[in-house]
């Protein structure tokens, strides 16, 4: 029997199957990323993103379909991961927009929304590739126009629609070079069938129809800007600025000195130390149970400025919630995504005020962003995504905290988010506060080491699984059999122009011992390179290492 029309029940199922489709093929989306490293998310992001789509749509009780179309793309939008996530939400948008008003929806109108979701989806992305999932909603929705004033069916449409963005989907690899090379199509646009898919299952679903879970537990998301529970070993975290007082003739190389005796002492009184020298002034946090020690070294080298010391026994016990603050607002806050442990104790000791657990591999949605945004009791927040698949998701966020003005830099790693940090500073307008972090985070360069997980032949490298993969700036540089000889190699690369500053962050499947024959390793061949080694505890990636 032909189905000409459609009302928002039957939507509401199609939604939650279209959903369902998308998270049964989960781990099939994740295993077609372009590089064979661990950490392919396409798949997670996606299907957090519909499932948050087909929540939002079960809770609307409307008859009507412009109804459950608005309530999915709210859904969408707030619940939008990664990349895909947010193009996800955008066709979510357009497609209600193409809905509005409408109590049914026949052939001809469901055309017009797929039309709307396409247009909507190209919008929101500033260069728009080809071989993309674009493609794959632009193909859907040119079949859907075909089919909808050719056939009256819904269903026939559908059939179109699945075939068409198929055939596209199968020519991907021809319009992206990357995807040829790795002998993969598109993943985000395999997605986009697999929920069409779903749409098509959900016409003919009969009684309630229940809506997945995620596929395992590893999909399972971290709760925004979770706090680190650890044990606190030293109570104070402990910040100034040393003024280096001016060299005269007896004192020479004075600041290189000041530098390298306050990273060798802080140590001795505390953790989590960061000493960081620039033009004479000389950056230093630390966690002690005595400031005023870590304070005297520093009046040996100069005058103390900015110095802030916070109880953080007291902060761990009575955690606050800056949104309830009856304090006034600062001028501006920072909120920041890491990945690790270590990493985010790091940003947090230099003054981020909000750290949202995520990353590659567990990208927070738009709303986790957005409720951090709002816990920070600032007028203005800079959000640092570090990573370049949750910039769009935190420009969203942005949108969604419309009670705030909000700034994200585009960091597409953690070192770039460490280097805006240390630039930020309140004694300039925020424009140019905005413009120093910009140029800090673009004189930063970053290296990953990982695992690769399968066989391939990619930027020229014949990649075996198990190799050990250098990665520079979102490029494959080299390919290594043992990890700490792809350390090495990687800052060969990295320092074969030169550096000023060299940082290491290991991951937690590396010790001490490794990350400490890495900085000998520097320090040796590089003696006019600064080294700062931290503990990151980052997942999936041994080192992270950074120059500047």
């Amino acid at each position: 029997m032909a189905l000409i029309s459609i009302d928002g029940k039957i939507l509401r199922k199609m939604f939650i199957m279209g959903a369902n489709e998308v998270t049964r093929n989960t781990q099939s989306l994740n295993a077609l990323n372009v590089f064979p490293v661990p950490d392919g998310d396409t798949g997670t992001n996606m299907s957090h993103t519909v499932q948050a789509a087909a929540r939002a749509a079960m809770e609307s009780s409307s008859p009507n379909v412009c109804d459950v179309a608005k309530a999915a793309s709210s859904g969408a939008l707030r619940g939008a991961r990664g990349n895909s996530g947010v193009i996800l939400s955008q066709l979510f948008r357009g497609f209600a927009k193409g809905l509005e008003g409408k109590s049914t929806a026949n052939a001809e109108v469901l055309a017009e929304a797929f039309s709307k979701a396409s247009e909507m989806a190209y919008k929101a992305v500033m260069k728009p590739k080809e071989g993309t999932m674009l493609t794959i909603a632009r193909a859907a929705a040119e079949a859907s126009h075909e089919a909808g004033f050719d056939a009256l069916d819904i269903d026939k449409c559908l059939e179109l629609i699945i075939k068409r963005s198929d055939e596209m989907l199968q020519k991907t690899p021809d319009m992206l070079p990357v995807l040829k090379q790795a002998g993969v199509v598109d993943s985000g646009g395999m997605g986009i069938v697999c929920f069409f898919q779903g749409l098509r299952d959900g016409l003919w679903g009969k009684g309630e129809v229940e809506l997945l879970g995620p596929q395992s537990d590893t999909d399972v998301m971290p709760t925004a800007g979770a706090h680190v529970h650890t044990e606190i070993k030293f109570g104070y975290c402990t910040e100034f600025l040393v003024e280096l007082a001016k060299p005269d003739h007896r004192k020479i190389g004075q600041a290189v000195d000041a530098e390298g005796a306050l990273k060798a002492y802080l140590p001795t009184i505390g953790d989590s130390a960061v000493v960081i020298g620039d033009e004479g002034l000389i950056k230093v946090h630390v966690h002690t149970d005595n400031p005023g020690k870590a304070l005297e070294k520093g009046l040996q080298f100069g005058s103390l400025h900015s110095i802030k010391i916070d109880n953080m026994r007291e902060q761990h016990n009575e955690i606050m919630d800056f949104s309830q603050s009856n304090e006034p607002p600062k001028p501006v806050g920072i909120v920041a995504v890491a990945a690790g442990q270590g990493m985010s104790e790091l940003f947090y000791g230099l003054g981020v005020d909000y750290v949202i657990e995520g990353g590659q591999s567990m990208n927070p949605s738009a709303d986790d962003i957005a409720k951090a945004i709002l816990k920070v009791n600032a007028e203005s927040i800079i959000v640092l995504p570090n990573n370049k698949n949750i910039i769009l998701t935190a420009e969203q966020a942005g949108i969604l905290a419309k009670d705030k003005k909000v700034y994200v830099l585009p960091t597409r790693s953690m070192p770039q988010g460490v280097s805006c940090v240390v630039a930020n500073t309140d004694t300039i307008t925020l424009e140019e506060n905005l413009e120093g972090m910009k140029a800090a985070m673009d004189a930063v360069h970053s290296g990953q080491i990982t695992i690769a997980v399968r066989d391939t032949i990619l930027d020229g490298h014949n990649i075996k699984e198990n190799d050990f993969l250098c990665i520079y700036d979102g490029d494959i540089a080299l390919v290594e059999k043992d990890k700490q000889a792809a350390a090495k190699a990687m800052v060969d690369y990295m320092l074969k122009d030169g550096g000023d500053i060299v940082s290491v962050y290991y991951g937690e499947d590396t010790n001490i011992d490794q990350a400490s024959e890495i900085e000998a390793y520097i320090a040796e061949k590089y003696p006019l390179s600064e080294v700062e080694v931290y503990h990151g505890k980052q997942p999936l990636y041994h080192y992270i290492i950074s120059v500047e």
